[in-house]
């Protein structure tokens, strides 16, 4: 069976994360929300590109995120 290699979510903007979807250890689906960001009061669903297991979370509630910084790593 093929191993996937580990999938880094990214922001694709400057925004507040709003909310944490997800937890180290989860298994998300592809397409679920794994992060909830805001910018410009508008709320943006980050989402899990392919199912996998949640192994990192690299931000928390309330931090300020850059276009291209890593939210969360699925393995």
């Amino acid at each position: 069976m093929a191993r996937h290699r580990p999938l880094e979510i990214v922001s694709e903007l400057v925004a507040n994360v709003l909310s944490l979807e997800c937890a180290v250890g989860d298994e998300v689906e592809a397409g679920q929300t794994v992060v909830l960001l805001e910018s410009m009061k508008m709320e943006i669903p980050m989402l899990a590109e392919r199912a996998g297991r949640v192994s990192a979370i690299k931000v928390t509630v309330g931090d300020v995120v850059q276009d291209g910084d890593v939210l969360v790593v699925l393995d």
